[in-house]
């Protein structure tokens, strides 16, 4: 815990914070003007300095290299002392452990810089290590080009240690490149140290220009983080260099690390421009969750049609062309690359109607080898008694044939080959394929759209658990939710695609078999936020963005959570939970 440092927006692993220091810092940034270092204790002896809280105090401390044995590290390591103004722990990547100080400073970064599995494998081991709300400080290795891909990676504090260094040595920094000084025939910078002739630039100039292009770097990524999208800017700045570009596929793959810090939902739309889309935790949850957790409650066939452009999907030209052919007698689900598969229940679900992909009409192999996996895993799943393909060539017949083959299906596909799925001939093939079967009801709809969500929020089989009895009211996607007795249970939320509970919502939830996701408070009623600081405990499994039922000694509550759950333990600042409703005790 600190008393110090305080995250207050967060976008994945990356956070916005606040050093706490007489003078504020906002972080992710340059720290070499707060910074104090008492110095390391391999030299001399020393003492513990005094310190305040205008500076940042590097404690006394043993620093060591990468690869350094265990058993070394265990003879001389430091326990840092405990004070009372912003305090920073120097720390191993190998063996860090909590040392009570508001940050920590890795001592072997420079040896896993350059290697993308290294540094993943340090940054997550660290974290994982220390408290939440403590900052990450990566000395001696921040530039234009990385720093995107290290505070995305976690990292809240850098100095401008390597950017000087190398314009000292005549390398002058950009965010795509570093250039030897001779080969430069003009500036291609207007930062104050580049407004002069290129002649008169020299060595101190570049020095000065690689930290300004630092400083203007992370502000860069402080405005990404505010708007949730660091990482449609990290997947183009990565491109730039091959170890930045392994790191953040390397980052990808520590799936634990990340799906725990990244919100269920969120304003933001995803930039699906490259491959690596794919593998984003929101991208890849969804589809686990489709088809996990979601179950097909209609007895209808099912129809796969290709998404669209407009989202939500029902409201484009397109779908609404589909529809008017099925007339509810077959279940709409929508293939489409980065998501897989969209039933109709979850298309305003995020990131399902939060997306925007590059459409050139041809597929790739990777974007196949997904579509068809999550589309084989939902057919696994859900049984129907006819699957209708009404799709067009290019890319989505592929996919459905890979998996007609691979599960031994009969498909009827609608559109002609050459054809266009809303071709006139299309279109009344599709109405034809579904003569004789029946519509299902408005009714019906609402009551499976409620059910889905709540299964694909809560867990597999909660729809069914919490809304055995129901009416819905209000117009899709404002449906309301209420009990035989007309007492109001949820709403569901058009912008997210989710479910917000009322007090009788989650008092079903707390007596139902559904798993809670619970935050428990001291003794204390919450008007409008609870805080970190009140919080007693709170559920592994809650992620920002997560309904959580808010319960202490005197009051009862349901809300909406800003931390995840360590994070609500762990954390001495922030807001924990935004309240909705409370009743006291």
């Amino acid at each position: 815990m600190t008393d110090y440092f305080e995250v207050h927006e967060r976008d994945g692993a990356a956070r916005v914070g606040e050093l706490r220091l007489e003078s504020p810092v906002t972080t992710p940034a340059l720290v070499d003007h707060v910074l104090e270092d008492a110095g390391s204790l391999w030299s001399a002896d020393r003492a513990v300095p005094e310190g305040d809280e205008s500076t940042l105090t590097v404690l006394p401390h043993r620093a060591f290299p990468g690869g350094t044995a265990a058993e070394v590290q265990d003879s001389f390591a430091v326990d840092s002392p405990d004070v009372d103004y912003p305090s920073v722990a120097v720390v191993s990547s190998e063996s860090a452990t909590d040392q009570g100080t508001d940050a920590y400073a890795v001592s072997d970064v420079q040896s896993i810089t350059g290697h993308g599995a290294a540094l993943v494998e340090a940054v997550v081991t660290v974290r994982e290590a220390i408290p939440a709300d403590t900052a990450l400080y990566f000395s001696g290795v921040a530039t234009p080009r990385n720093v995107a891909v290290l505070a995305y990676a976690g990292v809240d504090l850098f100095d401008e240690t390597a950017a000087v260094v190398k314009g000292t040595e005549g390398r002058y920094l950009t965010t795509d490149e570093a250039y030897f000084l001779e080969d430069l025939a003009e500036l291609p910078c207007s930062c104050p140290a580049c407004q002069q002739p290129r002649e008169e630039f020299t060595r101190e100039d570049c020095a000065e220009h690689n930290a300004n292009a630092l400083r203007a770097e992370l502000g860069i990524v402080r405005r990404r983080i505010r708007d949730g999208r660091l990482r449609d800017y990290v997947e183009g700045q990565a491109r730039q260099n091959q170890w930045l570009t392994a790191a953040m596929r390397e980052l990808d793959s520590q799936w634990g690390y990340l799906e725990e810090r990244t919100p269920i939902l969120r304003d933001a739309q995803i930039n699906a421009s490259t491959s690596d889309t794919i593998r984003r935790v929101e991208i890849q949850r969804y589809a686990d969750r489709v088809t996990s957790r979601y179950r097909n409650r209609f007895k209808n066939p099912l129809v796969l049609v290709p998404c669209s452009a407009a989202k939500p999907y029902s409201e484009s030209q397109s779908h609404r062309q589909f529809h008017d052919a099925i007339q509810w007698r077959g279940h709409l689900v929508s293939m489409t690359s980065p998501i897989g598969v969209v039933p109709q229940e979850l298309e305003t679900t995020y990131p399902a109607q939060h997306y925007d992909t590059v459409v050139t009409g041809r597929w790739s192999e990777e974007e196949k080898r997904f579509v068809s996996d999550v589309l084989q895993r939902y057919l696994e799943r859900n049984d129907y008694p006819e699957i209708i393909a009404h799709v067009p060539d290019e890319g989505y017949r592929d996919i459905v044939g890979r998996v007609e083959e691979e599960l031994g299906l009969e498909v009827t596909y609608t559109v002609p080959e050459g054809g266009h799925p809303t071709d006139e001939e299309s279109l009344a093939n599709l109405s034809s394929a579904l003569s004789g079967q029946l519509k299902y009801s408005k009714r019906e709809r609402e009551h499976n759209t409620v059910r889905a969500i709540a299964d694909y929020l809560l867990g597999d089989g909660a729809g069914d658990d919490l809304f055995v009895d129901m009416q819905t009211t209000s117009r899709y996607p404002k449906i309301q939710v209420r009990d035989e007795e007309d007492t109001q249970l949820a709403t569901m939320v058009p912008q997210y695609g989710t479910l917000s509970f009322t007090l009788e919502g989650a008092k079903r939830w707390v007596d139902s078999d559904v798993p809670t996701k619970r935050v428990e408070i001291d003794g204390f009623v919450p008007h409008g936020s609870v805080l970190a600081p009140g919080i007693v405990d709170a559920d592994e499994e809650i992620r920002v963005g997560d309904e959580v039922v808010v319960e202490g000694p005197k009051a009862f509550g349901i809300g909406r959570a800003e931390m995840f759950g360590r994070e609500m333990r762990e954390s001495s600042r922030g807001i924990a939970a935004e309240i909705r409703h409370v009743e006291e005790k």
